[in-house]
């Protein structure tokens, strides 16, 4: 008797919810039939225009619509741009959340903050591990990356497998744990790979990354070399590895250290915890004890790498930290290369250092977490994959995967630059794109979250470029004139050294108000435009500006 072809009508749906078309932001949606799986939960720090904005999510409207079918978070690694977003969004899409140790202790510290601990299942996964979600099975593999416990994802469904690299690089020496499962990504190439997604961000970049391991020689030469100064290293507060070989450095030429920057503190207290980074006793000291010690026995290890304004460094920069004021003869060491877009940021705190007499080091201090054009060649050899989506960059670091792809065989129809939205349906048969899902940036202002909209933020533009003007006018019962209109500028021009053409403007609508009351205009709208059209043209005019008019009518009595 033939055997019942085992045959599902179903394709497995990709639908990237954000982290194309840009750095931050990484989430995507695995769905197939009655189960979605969320990979990462990330946000983005707004762009310049974005006056006041603290950070922005992802739009995860699709999630909500479906939140039946949704199974659960599962989170690549600590950093940011791949976990910052989640206290925000469990509150709206409150499903379990996997990840390796130290995310999970990252991640639960994220969630006390918010109040959200106890509403929040969480489960610890191991390397190697797989766990069973609805219609999906997810084997968390181990990786490389600027964080400890970096995971790549094995996701099974019917449909065939998926390789989700996450952040990651090829290390052989890594400073902490193993090397990456190279073995593991090969043994899934013999499996069959249906497809592969694969960090995009060092794309352009040809040869390998170089190990973590080898910028211990560089601080130690840098310790040998200034041994009479002070040391301050900005780094990214995730970068568990880096802070462990600058204390080693620290101990070898003994030297007590101070950890700086609250997010930089509470993540080395949580891999402390969890036994991620190895402290020898006694060289840790708190800030409030720094001046205990002379300064060429001290190295501070402090946020603010980026030129984030509040951050550590750039308090002390700009003389306003409370506990540490920049010397001359202090060697300030930035360990990190700028995110694109914080350039400005960075050199106006390098300045403002430079300014202070200490000495800023910025070359050759670093090292990236993400694979060069080699090391993703290797990837994709190991796996095979029939077809490829590059992820987690912006649209040219995609489309240099794309290029690095085809030169290793894989057919063109088979690459999908996909954008934040799009739905790609595939099976073993073919893939394609059938749809798209409402994305995009949500924004958090304070306590507010998407209370600030395109009209909001709009008007705080337009406040920045040209300022305000506030026109007040009393009416009585009977609509007559009372009282004004008097003119208030902010941002706009200063009216004591505008007398006369802030005069000039007052007159001018002085008599289109008479005008319309004259005529018995009572309708207060009517009023207000008038006001704001005659004065924007005026303004215009004078000065070429435009700034936002806001006439305020007052009812006397």
């Amino acid at each position: 008797m033939r055997k019942k072809e085992n045959i599902s009508a179903s394709k497995l749906k990709i639908i990237p919810l954000g982290g194309l078309e840009q750095i931050g932001m990484n989430m995507t949606a695995f769905e197939y039939e009655d189960s979605i799986v969320v990979v990462d939960c990330g946000l983005s720090f707004p762009a310049e225009d974005m006056f006041g904005i603290d950070l922005v999510i992802p739009d995860v409207t699709y999630l909500k619509d479906n939140l039946k079918k949704v199974k659960a978070f599962v989170i690549t690694h600590g950093h940011e741009d791949h976990i910052g977003a989640l206290p925000y969004i469990l509150k709206e899409v409150n499903v379990p959340v996997y990840a390796t140790r130290l995310t999970m202790g990252i991640i639960e510290n994220k969630l006390k903050e918010h109040g959200l601990l106890e509403h929040t299942k969480r489960k610890v996964v191991r390397f190697g591990q797989a766990v069973n979600l609805g219609q999906f099975r997810i084997e968390f593999i181990k990786t490389n990356h600027s964080i400890v416990d970096a995971a790549a994802l094995a996701i099974y469904s019917p449909a065939g497998i998926v390789v989700h690299t996450g952040d990651f690089k090829v290390d052989y020496t890594p400073v902490f744990g193993d090397a990456i499962d190279l073995q593991r990504f090969a043994e899934l190439g013999k499996k069959g790979v249906l497809a592969l997604m694969c960090d995009s961000t060092n794309a352009e970049r040809p040869g390998f990354t170089p190990s973590e391991r080898t910028l211990g020689k560089t601080f130690n030469n840098l310790f040998a070399e200034h041994q009479n100064n002070r040391i301050i290293i900005a780094t990214f507060a995730s970068n568990v590895d880096r802070v462990q070989q600058i204390i080693n450095s620290a101990y070898k030429y003994g030297r007590k250290v101070v950890v700086e920057g609250r997010s930089m503190v509470s993540i080395i207290e949580t891999a402390q915890n969890l036994e991620c980074i190895a402290i020898p006793d006694n060289t840790l000291i708190d800030i409030e004890n720094l001046k205990d010690y002379p300064d060429e026995k001290t190295v501070i290890i402090t946020t603010g790498s980026q030129g984030e304004s509040m951050a550590a460094l750039s308090r002390m920069a700009n003389g306003t930290h409370r506990k540490v004021s920049i010397r001359p003869g202090d060697t300030i060491i930035f360990s990190s290369n700028p995110i694109p877009g914080n350039e400005k940021a960075v050199s106006k705190v390098i300045n403002e250092l430079s300014m202070k007499g200490a000495k800023v080091i910025f070359q050759d201090t670093h090292v990236s977490g993400h694979a060069c054009q080699e090391e993703i060649k290797l990837i994709y050899t190991l796996t095979q994959p029939k077809f490829t989506i590059p992820v987690h960059g912006e649209y040219k670091h995609l489309l240099a995967q794309a290029h690095i792809a085809e030169e290793l065989g894989i057919e063109k129809e088979n690459i999908f630059l996909l954008s934040s939205g799009d739905v790609l349906e595939l099976d073993d048969a073919g893939a394609a794109v059938t749809g798209k899902v409402p994305v995009g940036g949500i924004l958090v202002d304070g306590l507010g979250v998407g209370d600030v909209g395109n009209v909001v933020l709009r008007d705080r533009q337009k406040l920045a470029e040209d300022g305000i003007l506030i026109v007040v006018m009393g009416l009585d019962q009977a609509n007559q004139l009372v009282s004004g209109p008097d003119i208030v500028s902010r941002g706009f021009i200063y009216v004591k050294e505008a007398d006369e053409l802030i005069e000039e403007a007052r007159s001018l609508i002085e008599d289109k108000l008479f005008q319309l009351l004259d005529r018995q205009v009572s309708d207060w709208g009517r009023i207000k435009a008038v006001t704001k059209d005659t004065l924007g043209e005026f303004f215009w005019r004078k000065t070429k500006r435009k700034p936002m008019i806001l006439p305020i009518i007052m009812e006397v009595s």
